[in-house]
C-alpha cells in the first residue's frame, strides 16, 4: 500500500462516519504514525507504506471514528504558534482562548505578576510568559494537568509556577496584576447536545459549572477581587450568551469592562480593572 493510497482509505473511512475534515484528519494521523510532517506524504506519495506505520494508522484511524479527538491521539495541540502536549487529562486548547492572551498583551504589556487560573495544558500562561519574557504563574486543581502543563513549560523554555489549589485559593491577597482565566463555563444541562469528541472525551472538571455555566464564574470575580493589586486586570474567557450574566457579577469597583469579540464577531472574552 502506497502513501497516498493509505491517505485515500483513510479519507474515505472518516467521511463515511460523519468525521468533520476527513482528509485533513487522515492526513494528520497518516504523518503521526510516519513521525514525519505533514508535507512528507505529499512529496512522496508513491512510497510504500512500512508494516510499523501501516498498524499505527489503523489504530489511530479507528480510535478516531470511536469518537477520540484527534488531538488525544497525537498528543498535540496548535496554540499560538507552539506546539503543547494534550492528554486526555487536559482541556484542548481551541484557538478562541488566543484572544484572553492578545487582550493581556494589549491592556497590561508591563505587567509583572500574571497569574493563569485553571491553567490545564498550561497553554495560557506559557504564552504569556514567553510572550512577555516575564516569569508567569499558574493554578490548577488537577494534579495530572498540572504535570502536562509543567512538561510543556519545560519543553517551550516558559518560566511558570505552578500552584496545585482550587482558583485562587493559595495566593496572597494584593499580590497579582494581571488574572487570566479559560475557566468551564459549559451549562450542565447542555452535556446531552456536545459533540461527541468533547462530551467523553474530554475531562468533565474543565467543561462544566453549574446549570447556567457561571458557578466558576461567581467565585472567580470573588477571589479576584482579593489577589488584584490597585488597579490590576481580570481577563476571562466566556460563553457568548454569558457575557451580560457575567458583567452584572461585577461590583461597582471593577471599571473600565471591555467585552472582546472572536473571529465570529460572538463575544468571547470579557476584561476589566478592579479599583
Amino acid at each position: 500500500m502506497t502513501i497516498q493510497t493509505a491517505l485515500q482509505q483513510g479519507t474515505r473511512l472518516l467521511e463515511e462516519a460523519g468525521i468533520a475534515a476527513p482528509r485533513l484528519t487522515a492526513g494528520v494521523l497518516l504523518s503521526h504514525a510516519l513521525g514525519r510532517d505533514r508535507s512528507y506524504l505529499y512529496g512522496h506519495a508513491e512510497e510504500e507504506l512500512p508494516h510499523s506505520p501501516w498498524l499505527h494508522y489503523g489504530r489511530y484511524l479507528h480510535e478516531r471514528l470511536k469518537g477520540k479527538p484527534t488531538q488525544y491521539i497525537t498528543g498535540r495541540q496548535e496554540f499560538y504558534g507552539r506546539e503543547f502536549r494534550v492528554t486526555p487529562d487536559v482541556f484542548i486548547p481551541r484557538p478562541e482562548t488566543e484572544h484572553v492572551v492578545e487582550a493581556a498583551l494589549r491592556l497590561a504589556p508591563e505587567a509583572s505578576s500574571i497569574l493563569d487560573v485553571g491553567t490545564g495544558s498550561g497553554a495560557i500562561a506559557v504564552t504569556l510568559s514567553l510572550e512577555t519574557t516575564r516569569r508567569a504563574r499558574a493554578t490548577e486543581l488537577s494534579l495530572a494537568a498540572i504535570r502536562i502543563a509543567q512538561e510543556n513549560a519545560r519543553c517551550l523554555g516558559a518560566r511558570v509556577d505552578f500552584i496545585l489549589c482550587d482558583l485562587l485559593a493559595a495566593v496572597a491577597p494584593r499580590a497579582v496584576d494581571v488574572v487570566v482565566s479559560n475557566p468551564p463555563y459549559i451549562p450542565s444541562s447542555e452535556e446531552a447536545g456536545l459533540p461527541r469528541e468533547v462530551r467523553e472525551f474530554e475531562p468533565r472538571v474543565a467543561l462544566y459549572a453549574g446549570p447556567q455555566g457561571l458557578d466558576v464564574y461567581r467565585r472567580l470575580v470573588t477571589e479576584a477581587e482579593r489577589v488584584l493589586r490597585p488597579g490590576g486586570l481580570l481577563i476571562v474567557e466566556m460563553g457568548y450568551r454569558q457575557v451580560d450574566a457575567v458583567r452584572e457579577m461585577l461590583s461597582p469597583a471593577w471599571s473600565a469592562v471591555e467585552v472582546i469579540a472572536d473571529l465570529a464577531g460572538l463575544p468571547r472574552v470579557l476584561a476589566s480593572r478592579y479599583r
